[in-house]
């Protein structure tokens, strides 16, 4: 059985977003996240982000790009329905019940990147069985400051710090028991 992780960037002032203007994904630290990203079973995409990576990636180009566009994602809507293209499916049903049968169906780790509130939502039910943040190594002063979105306390425990050539630093942290 795979676990959820979820997984984001942040800077020292704590933005995550808007990522693609300050991250560099070059670097060990980005060799480390492409590497098991790439052998991973797939990403878990709430609608928002779904939309949003699938208006982006197919017209990339590129290592990063390859990998995105062919590895499965599936995503969790209330709102949309049908065939969805982008190599990705409709999660069936509740996510109480749809997240732990695609962990027990799908070969290795599954990833989930932004997602905000629908990041909170599997947070909050218990769902995701891991948090990363890759802290960069600079201050960015304004932009998105919530990594689950604005909603509520979860907490967590660090399970383990990864200190990159790079200066990104992984803070990998499980649910608190």
């Amino acid at each position: 059985m795979g676990k959820l992780i979820a997984t984001t960037q942040a800077t020292v002032d704590g933005v995550v977003d808007p990522v693609g203007e300050w991250v560099q994904a070059d670097g060990d630290h980005g060799v480390y996240s492409f590497e098991r990203q790439a052998r991973s079973g797939g990403l878990v995409l709430g609608r928002k982000t779904y939309e949003g990576l699938a208006g982006y990636w197919p017209s990339q180009t590129g290592k990063w790009a390859d990998m995105v566009n062919a590895i499965p994602k599936y995503v969790g809507s209330r709102t949309i329905s049908g065939d969805l293209g982008w190599n990705a499916t409709l999660l069936a049903g509740d996510l109480e019940d749809s997240i732990p049968r695609l962990k027990d169906t799908v070969e290795g780790d599954l990833f989930m990147h932004g997602s905000g509130e629908f990041a909170y939502a599997l947070a909050e039910m218990g769902l995701i069985d891991e948090y990363e943040v890759y802290l960069n190594p600079l201050v960015w002063g304004k932009g998105n400051v919530h990594v689950l979105g604005d909603r509520g306390t979860i907490r967590m425990e660090l399970a383990d710090v990864t200190r990159f050539d790079s200066g990104v630093v992984l803070l990998t942290y499980l649910p608190a028991a």
